[in-house]
């Protein structure tokens, strides 16, 4: 009787929906964009992102709905375990990669920067934070303080006790905001700094450039060894400066796009009608603190749409 009552009941969660969508599906899609982010945020890598929701998928489409009593929960436990799994390997990945690591540039959805705590999140700056933290700290810090998970089903999904997740929360929370940008900053912000930053570089004014770079500007490039970028990251806004007007000679108004990439403004930037770099920004203060360069062509893919992203 219980395995006929549990065929019944795993029968009763997969029969199709009006329509004919099978429910563990229209589950999965529901909540699709809400994992992509959970996984890019761990990640920071939307190609991995898009691989850990095709393994999400396999294992949620094995698993007995009528077992399941928040599915939410449940797929986000998924996603996490996958990310965690997966991102221990990106990190022996990184380990031989040429120059700096940048994480991948998103082309978002404006309702994404309406989310105030979700556009930090996603935003470049707080991303190459997130790098800092140890596998599980990061998991730990994103779903409970991005995601807003309870502690025991973080624990489910990192595999420690709930005591052990708030332990972990508090250091990982403790080093993120020692090294997050220093206030939030508003798109109104970020675009005055981003139009100033843009007007300097299309005319090529290096007084112009001094303006609005902070005096210890960090430019970090990220070609992936298949385009040229700094190997290291260039400090101070002197040697900055300098740097990008003997650089963008070849640069005019015409190549220059801007956009709301991980939720804040940055340039997109077009070589031969081809997308070539895209630079993305932190401001501090109404000045440039940080600048992202991303040329790795395996990291512009999606750049071509826009991308959705959910809490």
């Amino acid at each position: 009787m219980q395995s006929e009552r549990g065929e019944r009941t795993e029968d009763t969660a997969r029969r199709p929906a009006e329509g004919g969508t099978d429910p563990a599906t229209e589950a999965f899609v529901a909540h699709r964009n809400l994992l992509f982010t959970v996984a890019y945020e761990l990640l920071g890598s939307a190609a991995d992102a898009e691989d850990v929701l095709q393994e999400t998928w396999l294992r949620w489409a094995g698993v007995d709905l009528g077992t399941v009593r928040d599915q939410r929960a449940y797929l986000v436990r998924i996603t996490s375990r996958q990310s965690l799994t997966r991102l221990r390997t990106l990190g022996r990945r990184k380990e031989s990669y040429v120059g700096p690591w940048l994480p991948e540039p998103l082309l978002t959805t404006p309702d994404v920067a309406e989310d105030v705590e979700l556009a930090d999140s996603v935003s470049m700056a707080m991303l190459l934070v997130l790098e800092t933290l140890a596998p599980t700290e990061r998991a730990v810090f994103v779903l409970r303080d991005v995601f807003d998970l309870a502690y025991d089903e973080i624990a489910e999904a990192v595999d420690k006790t709930p005591a052990a997740v708030r332990q972990i929360a508090h250091r990982a929370r403790a080093h993120v905001a020692a090294r997050r940008p220093r206030g939030t900053v508003s798109p109104a912000q970020s675009r005055n700094a981003l139009a100033a930053f843009q007007r300097a570089v299309e005319t090529g004014d290096l007084q112009s450039l001094l303006d609005i770079l902070a005096p210890d500007v960090v430019l970090l490039g990220d070609g992936g060894g298949v385009k040229q970028a700094v190997l290291r990251p260039i400090v101070g806004a002197d040697k900055v400066a300098r740097l990008l007007a003997a650089g963008l000679g070849r640069i005019t108004a015409e190549s220059l796009r801007p956009a709301q990439v991980n939720a804040y403004p940055a340039l997109i930037i077009r070589l031969g009608g081809e997308l070539d770099t895209v630079v993305a920004v932190r401001v501090d203060d109404g000045l440039i603190t940080g600048l992202y360069a991303v040329r790795n062509p395996e990291k512009l893919s999606h750049m071509q749409r826009e991308t959705a992203l959910r809490r």
